[in-house]
């Protein structure tokens, strides 16, 4: 390959790059923001009483509360073993983490607008399925040892880079309504800090996701993932689909907004369903996740992790594959949006001009209240680790220590 070759395919992969960002950059801000507005007036304290045990509401409600919060697989690990430190359950820390990278709004709006509504229905009725497997896992085979092996090592507080992140209770005190709080000086902060932080943790697998992807689509050639997906045989792909997809996205190290384009790109490739669905889920068990499972819960609780997490995910991609089949919902055309075209006056400009508004609004109130230190804080490190556990000073500087 020539220089000018080289160049050009360079080329070809960043705007395919370029041009998914356009597309999804207003649904991204749109997610973040909402997801900041919960986190801005949900208390941790409150999350923590109701996630004390793995009865099955427990579980549901802790799915729920995780889909209300986070959206970086980074970030959702880091709060969920600050969640079980804290006294909720392990096995409903889990179904948070899984909540709060699967079944958020700006995954499901991502979704729809890449691949199509149907796998945004498919993600949605996954997750609670794969968290009941996961449920019936841990009840088999982790034993209260090990959970107390686990808490002993996550006590020790190793730092992440998304610790401070996770250990900030951002959420407004005082008492009104949730629109009243909101509303308030504060809660604008809370919400502009939250939001800003946000995007702080997930802006470089993002970056390296949508990288991956733009030339995943413009280098890989169809016919390779046709072989490699078994599409000529129906039966054998759609058992294949489901093994697979979490391996491939254990290999491509994206956190999970970050993975929607890639996953874009592998349906075009001929990936069954199931397929798809599984691969978004192993966001949670990229190599450097593993790592962290790692240093927060030990070597033997990783292993365990790793090995149940993946069952559940395989199982999960089979049922949505056999739901989604019976009822005739899997879309028969691969056309997902992995875009050529550069941009275009249409709807998605008037949206992402409107979005970038809100954005730059919420980034100079983060600026114009102490936001800078915050992020300092949250690059994990050790002065500024030992200070956020004594005092997560929240927006405005309020000492945000009594009602944690």
């Amino acid at each position: 390959m020539d220089r000018g070759e080289t160049v050009s395919a360079i080329g070809h992969a960043l705007s395919l790059a370029g041009s998914m960002t356009w597309e999804i950059l207003w649904a991204l801000i749109l997610g973040f923001f909402l997801s900041a507005v919960v986190q801005a007036v949900i208390r941790k304290s409150t999350i923590v009483r109701l996630m004390g045990d793995d009865r099955p509401r427990t579980l549901a409600l802790s799915s729920v509360l995780g889909a209300a919060s986070s959206s970086c697989s980074y970030a959702a690990v880091a709060l969920a073993r600050a969640l079980f430190r804290k006294g909720a359950n392990f096995t409903a820390a889990m179904a948070f983490e899984i909540g709060s990278t699967n079944l958020v709004v700006e995954l499901g709006v991502i979704l729809a607008l890449l691949l199509g509504w149907q796998f945004t229905a498919a993600e949605f009725v996954g997750g609670p399925i794969m968290i009941v497997i996961l449920a019936v896992l841990f009840r088999l085979f982790v034993r209260s040892k090990l959970v107390d092996a686990a808490r002993a090592q996550a006590d020790r507080g190793l730092a992440g880079s998304m610790e401070g992140h996770a250990a900030m209770d951002m959420s407004v005190s005082g008492d009104g309504s949730f629109l009243r709080r909101l509303a308030s000086r504060k809660g604008v902060t809370a919400v502009a800090h939250v939001f800003v932080m946000e995007w702080a943790a997930i802006a470089r697998d993002l970056v390296i996701g949508l990288l991956i992807a733009g030339a995943i689509g413009a280098w890989v050639p169809e016919s390779f993932w046709q072989n490699f997906f078994l599409t000529d045989h129906p039966l054998l792909a759609a058992l294949w689909g489901p093994i697979i997809g979490p391996l491939v996205a254990i290999a491509s190290f994206v956190c999970s907004i970050g993975n929607v384009p890639l996953a874009a790109v592998l349906w075009n490739g001929g990936i069954s369903f199931g397929g798809v669905i599984a691969f978004l889920y192993a966001d949670l068990l990229i190599l450097p996740i593993l790592n962290i499972y790692r240093k927060y819960y030990g070597p033997k609780m990783a292993a365990v992790l790793l090995g149940t997490f993946y069952l559940s995910m395989v199982l999960a991609g089979y049922a949505v594959e056999i739901i989604f089949g019976t009822t005739s919902l899997i879309p028969h055309h691969r056309n997902a949006m992995v875009m050529d075209s550069g941009v275009s006056w249409n709807y998605t400009t008037w949206l992402n001009i409107a979005f970038l508004t809100l954005a730059a609004v919420l980034v100079v109130r983060f600026v114009r209240t102490g936001g800078r230190s915050m992020l300092a804080m949250m690059g994990g490190s050790p002065e500024a680790e030992h200070s956020g556990h004594h005092r997560s000073s929240g927006p405005e500087g309020h000492d945000e220590h009594h009602h944690h």
